[in-house]
């Protein structure tokens, strides 16, 4: 899927999926992002496991959209390498962006997931 496909697929579009490994399982968290270029930048708390898993790991990220009433939907699936963004000057960058979701209290980190492999695909439900 070319990037413009699946960057289309997410507009209006603010909480996904992020699927990590911790201890040898997988586990789906939640989370609020935005595009950045063809950057998926989302938030975590820096206590919890989720961030650890995040730093310098390969990890996915979902979003989806169903419209059960039209029998259709969608999904947008991202795949790479995350980092926590360390650089102060960065984040502060990032979250002047429009949309990209502020670190709280000091207790939140911004991750960065840069996708190296795209897929997408509109839904349609046979009856």
């Amino acid at each position: 899927m070319a990037a413009a496909q699946w960057r289309g697929l997410l507009v209006g579009v603010a909480v996904g999926r992020v699927a990590v490994t911790v201890g040898g399982l997988p586990v789906i968290a939640p989370v609020d992002f935005a595009l950045v270029d063809d950057d998926v930048v989302f938030r975590v708390e820096i206590d919890d496991p989720l961030h650890a898993a995040t730093d310098g790991a390969v990890i996915a990220f979902e979003a989806d959209g169903c419209r059960t009433d039209a029998r259709s939907g969608w999904l947008a699936l991202a795949i790479g390498r995350a980092d926590t963004v360390a650089d102060a000057e960065e984040r502060e960058a990032l979250v002047r962006r429009r949309g990209v979701p502020a670190p709280a209290h000091g207790r939140e980190a911004l991750v960065r997931l840069r996708p190296e492999m795209l897929a997408g695909r509109r839904l349609a439900f046979a009856d």
